[in-house]
């Protein structure tokens, strides 16, 4: 169905989308609603869905490598564990998921981290005329 990575094009847009979606009901709707440390975690989350949604745009541009996939997977994931975890706990109070909430910020930072360092061999590649 999806060629090379216009995978993560899709899910970074999705999430792009969502994440605005999102960003302006917890303006406008929520304040009423939940209180300032509520609407701090929501805000959080909807901010770092948006950032992993560039990301994922990003990856969708660059050569289809196993490096890619892997990052756009753990960014993916990470997204859905990290932003989804404190969008539940926001509206529902549940501490303990703020306990899986950096299962999924690892994940994120890891897709980062890789990701630089696969790019920094390509530079690497590109100086040494390769």
């Amino acid at each position: 169905m999806f060629n090379k990575n216009s995978q993560f094009a899709f899910f970074g847009a999705l999430l792009g989308g969502l994440s605005v979606c999102l960003g302006a009901f917890g303006a406008h709707a929520l304040k009423q609603r939940l209180g300032p440390y509520e609407l701090d975690i929501f805000h959080t989350a909807t901010t770092y869905m948006m950032y992993q949604a560039l990301f994922l745009l990003f990856l969708s541009t660059r050569k289809n490598s196993k490096i890619v996939k892997i990052n756009g997977i753990l960014g993916t994931i990470g997204t859905v564990i990290f932003s989804g975890s404190l969008i539940t706990l926001s509206f529902t109070g549940i501490k303990v998921l703020g306990a899986i909430t950096p299962i999924g910020g690892l994940c994120i930072i890891l897709a980062w981290f890789i990701q630089a360092f696969h790019e920094y061999k390509h530079l690497s590649k590109i100086k040494e005329g390769r």
